[in-house]
């Protein structure tokens, strides 16, 4: 690998208490060839980067999402590395992210910060929220990745090239991993350290804003990927709210009250819960078909190419 090879990625807005010194760690580890895609920061965070020798690009759009979506479209690196600027990753840590890469056991790391993380680097319910959003992503495509909303990452031309993202807030990185696993990248999870927030850079994040975003852009991709999962969450609501007025209608007929409409209304949704469960399956099996005849084409394509 040469340096040229490989390109570090920060997208930032206000990342002026940090932005210096972690250019200056990357530096010190050998990456000379940085990217910063500012969004617009109000403070000193575009002159203190291209002061420390990085390219400085001002991102047209506004949101992580749409910095990162500009990059990939305007780099052509062989590798490329990908973090956030606010000083809590290391940059030293880009080597173990490298090194799946450049042996060829994967196509896009992921660096997992929740086996080591120094105290107070998830504040309040962050570390909660994250692992129940790493729960529900486990379920919804049948891989436990451990850490998806990280934002250390590293890729292949191949893979950030590949990748068709449209969200332009933080979902972005859940976005990344779920293309990912739709066009079968070799994915591989490296352990990196987690550092605090500085406390005179404020974070960006809102937890409860972001993590419904977020969570909201898991369920809703699965149709495309897991059916079952995505029709079998509605189903479930219909047939418990079915089970609740029904059990208020069976209650109410012991006291020798006869509720038509709510027994109507318990009939419905109980049906309708069913027809989603079938739903899910019927669809479940479409994308399995379609899956495995584009996992054919692109297994013929690469036999093609060599």
């Amino acid at each position: 690998m040469q340096e040229k090879d490989v390109c570090i990625l920060i997208p930032t807005l206000n990342e002026g208490a940090t932005i210096a010194q972690l250019i200056r760690d990357f530096r010190s580890e050998g990456f000379n060839d940085i990217i910063v895609i500012d969004g617009h920061s109000t403070d000193k965070t575009r002159e203190l980067a291209e002061a420390e020798g990085a390219r400085v690009v001002l991102q047209k759009g506004k949101g992580k999402g749409q910095a990162v979506q500009e990059a990939f479209e305007t780099l052509d690196n062989e590798y490329l590395v990908m973090l956030d600027g606010d000083g809590t990753y290391l940059a030293s840590d880009a080597h173990a992210m490298l090194a799946p890469l450049l042996d060829g056991r994967a196509e896009h790391v992921i660096g997992n910060r929740l086996n080591n993380f120094e105290k107070g680097a998830f504040p309040g319910l962050n570390l909660i929220g994250n692992k129940l959003i790493n729960r529900l992503f486990s379920m919804a495509y049948r891989q436990n990745l451990t850490d998806i909303l990280t934002g250390y990452r590293a890729f292949t031309r191949g893979v950030y090239k590949s990748f068709a993202l449209k969200e332009t807030g933080f979902e972005v990185e859940s976005e990344m991993t779920i293309q990912s696993i739709k066009l079968e990248h070799a994915i591989e999870v490296v352990p990196i350290t987690y550092l605090s927030r500085k406390s005179d850079a404020a974070t960006k994040l809102n937890p409860l804003k972001d993590g419904f975003r977020i969570g909201k852009t898991i369920y809703l991709l699965a149709r495309f990927h897991n059916p079952m999962f995505y029709f079998g969450m509605i189903g479930t609501i219909f047939i418990l709210s079915g089970l609740v007025t029904g059990t208020y209608v069976v209650d109410q007929w012991f006291k020798g009250i006869t509720r038509i409409p709510m027994t109507v209304l318990t009939a419905l949704l109980i049906m309708s819960g069913f027809q989603m469960f079938v739903l899910g399956m019927l669809s479940d099996l479409m994308v399995s078909m379609h899956m495995e005849i584009m996992r054919v084409l692109r297994q013929k394509d690469k036999s093609g190419k060599q």
